[in-house]
């Protein structure tokens, strides 16, 4: 797995879920929850639970599709480098 890529691509992601406003409940609690994903793999913690890690991405990339493009692409971007990597 390139890690470099991942990682800069996790702190975009990062960045952008600190910029999402106006979501309903459900959708900020997915929120918090994929940034404590996201926190758990930069400092590449251990005993993930990635199976559900890459559900939330793809979750969250259905949910805010149209709203928010550019956490969408990243996030399915993300989700693909960890899929592809066995994770």
């Amino acid at each position: 797995m390139n890690d470099k890529r991942l990682d800069s691509l996790l702190e975009k992601v990062h960045a952008e879920l600190q910029n999402v406003e106006r979501v309903d409940e459900d959708s900020l609690e997915l929120l918090r929850d994929l940034e404590k994903d996201v926190q758990s793999l930069l400092k590449k913690a251990e005993g993930l639970e990635t199976p559900s890690i890459l559900e939330r991405m793809q979750k969250a990339a259905e949910r805010f599709g149209v709203e928010h493009p550019v956490l969408t692409s990243m996030l399915s971007e993300a989700a693909s480098i960890l899929s592809n990597a066995g994770i």
